[in-house]
């Protein structure tokens, strides 16, 4: 009997509670891969997400409330946008990313099909014809999936050369490599010229530089791009080649007189004096002047770091800088501990792309930069930007989990 009651206790089902406590103990043990994320990253990550959905709330209800709608609806907007773009992140991060070389041919031709789209399809928005208008109002931008594919399939390319094939080292990238890599960048980058969206083409040539120069590319090709960057920036402006609202924006930032183009000239100056009138600790969320005054244009996407300066003062805005910093700090070291150079790259790209858009975002707000219609990650309302940068936070938390050195080691 006692044998017959030990094999039925044998065959019978696991419990519930042994259940739970199974799942449990393989959610916290040592190699589970809720404790190999990078907790800091996501944090940094959510913090600026919550705290730009609070700044753009700051700076959207007051023109809302005027005009009879409902004061919340960007607030809203922004929080679903976080949603949708946990879930793509989860997506991104599940997938191992070393089986992304078999799928990136098909990512990139996706991007291109969507600015292609936007093209044909799309509508202009202040001046750049970025956008396709979806049903209940929503807006997509493929430019900004543009910056993924972009940087999968750079990384492909230098990746499988650095590797090489069957675990056998290859040389570093040649002249060839290189010339395919800015093949592959070149039919993006005109797309998106023909928007004409500047901003992001910028974005793309820096990712790209960075890429190569990490990749090991040939010392004079990325020496030869950054003058022919230079050369290219001069005869355009010289020979006025880019559309007048484009030029006096530029013509605004590298010149001293206000009158060159008093639009421009009037919206960084609305935005310095915002972020002047902060001080130490801010007006208060909601209260400062410039913001609820609508003085600022652009305040809940481009401009949206004047409302941290302003309501939320210097130590608001340099804790926007420095949860930055995390992301780019935890970005980098997942780059560095990755295991394979295809790895390595995409952590470099996402480091390119983050720490050069954030800059050029503040250095415009601050009068150092010009104005370029670039948002600021994580923290500025748009949907498309929210879901290209998750999509880029999930790539790096894959390359963590797959990593067998600890990025915290570095």
């Amino acid at each position: 009997m006692d044998d017959l009651g030990s094999a039925a206790l044998r065959s019978s089902p696991v419990a519930p509670r042994g259940r739970i406590g199974q799942l449990r103990e393989r959610a916290s043990g040592r190699h589970s891969p809720l404790r190999r994320l990078d907790w800091v990253l996501t944090g940094a990550v959510l913090a600026l997400a919550v705290l730009g959905a609070l700044l753009v709330w700051s700076a959207t209800r007051t023109r809302l409330a005027d005009v009879g709608g409902d004061p919340n609806s960007f607030l809203k907007r922004h929080l679903l946008n976080l949603v949708i773009g946990l879930v793509l992140a989860t997506a991104a991060m599940l997938l191992d990313y070393r089986l992304l070389r078999a799928y990136a041919p098909f990512v990139y031709l996706g991007s291109l099909l969507g600015l292609v789209a936007v093209l044909v399809v799309g509508t202009t928005i202040n001046g750049a014809h970025s956008w396709i208008v979806l049903p209940a109002g929503f807006q997509l931008q493929p430019s900004e999936f543009a910056k993924v594919a972009l940087i999968v399939g750079v990384a492909m390319i230098l990746g499988e050369k650095r590797d090489g094939r069957n675990g056998v080292r290859a040389a570093r990238p040649g002249d060839l490599d290189v010339v395919v890599v800015l093949a592959l960048a070149l039919v993006p980058i005109v797309l998106i010229m023909l928007q004409p969206d500047f901003g992001t083409v910028m974005v793309l040539v820096f990712v790209i530089l960075g890429m190569l120069a990490v990749g090991g590319a040939p010392r004079r090709w990325v020496l030869g791009l950054l003058l022919g960057g230079v050369l290219l920036g001069t005869a355009i402006l010289q020979f006025h080649l880019l559309k007048p609202y484009q030029e006096a924006r530029l013509t605004s930032f590298v010149s001293s007189d206000a009158s060159t183009n008093s639009t421009t000239s009037y919206n960084v100056d609305q935005a310095k004096t915002a972020i002047a009138n902060g001080g130490l600790a801010g007006r208060g969320l909601l209260h400062g002047q410039q913001t609820q005054g609508q003085f600022v244009p652009e305040q809940q996407t481009d401009f949206v770091f004047t409302v941290a300066g302003e309501e939320l003062g210097f130590l608001g805005a340099g804790g926007i800088l420095l949860a930055l910093g995390i992301v780019l700090w935890r970005a980098l070291s997942i780059a560095t501990a990755s295991d394979d150079t295809f790895g390595a790259l995409i952590g470099t790209g996402v480091v390119c792309w983050f720490a050069f858009q954030a800059f050029v975002n503040i250095g415009m707000t601050l009068g150092i930069m010009p104005v370029t219609g670039l948002p600021l990650p994580f923290v500025s309302y748009g949907g498309s930007s929210m879901f290209a940068n998750m999509l880029a936070v999930g790539l790096l938390q894959n390359v963590r989990l797959r990593s067998r050195t600890d990025p915290y080691a570095l």
